[in-house]
């Protein structure tokens, strides 16, 4: 009996289709720890869950770029960077690396 194959990219970006709460924790930790490869391919597959071309139209990119923006060597504006994330109903935060001891 054949069962169809998927790859694990391909399971990783239905996931995050199905999930986008999960796709945002993905980001989460790879902004945590990841390098700028790491981070742009994250953004990567997490853009195409939702549609590269939906992404890149909403986000008013053309779809090349956006391709070549969120490549391992990509490095986006800020302003583009917002735009995606915007697009995917995510945003930017900044948080504490530390919580101080007395800190309620």
């Amino acid at each position: 009996m054949n069962e169809p194959h998927i790859s694990h990219e391909e399971a990783t970006i239905a996931s995050f289709r199905r999930d986008p709460a999960f796709a945002a924790e993905y980001l989460n930790a790879v902004l945590e720890d990841g390098t700028q490869e790491e981070v742009m391919t994250a953004l990567r597959r997490v853009a195409e869950a939702f549609g590269m071309k939906h992404v890149a139209e909403s986000a008013r990119l053309n779809p090349k770029t956006l391709y070549r923006t969120l490549s391992s060597k990509g490095n986006p504006e800020l302003r583009t960077l917002r735009s995606i994330l915007d697009t995917m109903d995510m945003r930017l935060a900044v948080t504490p690396k530390h919580v101080p001891n007395n800190a309620a």
